[in-house]
């Protein structure tokens, strides 16, 4: 099972990327936990300096962009 996480505060490009990375996954019939951390700190333990950011199983993958569903399908596989 992946995890993927959405760092961000919960901005509208935050969303989006939460909504594109489950299109993804759920494409890829990959089973997976999707995870919204919007603490500041937390968010910086991953080295994150610019939000919307996916983390998939703890890995940064993308930073301050909002990737669509068909990119994030080559970050999970």
């Amino acid at each position: 099972m992946k995890k993927l996480q959405i760092l961000g505060t919960g901005c509208p490009k935050c969303k989006k990327l939460a909504e594109n990375a489950e299109a993804a996954a759920r494409a890829l019939g990959i089973e997976y936990t999707l995870e919204k951390v919007t603490d500041i700190g937390q968010i910086m333990k991953f080295g994150v300096m610019m939000t919307p950011a996916l983390a998939v199983d703890g890995v940064v993958k993308v930073v301050g962009k909002v990737p669509d569903a068909e990119a994030i399908k080559d970050l999970l596989k």
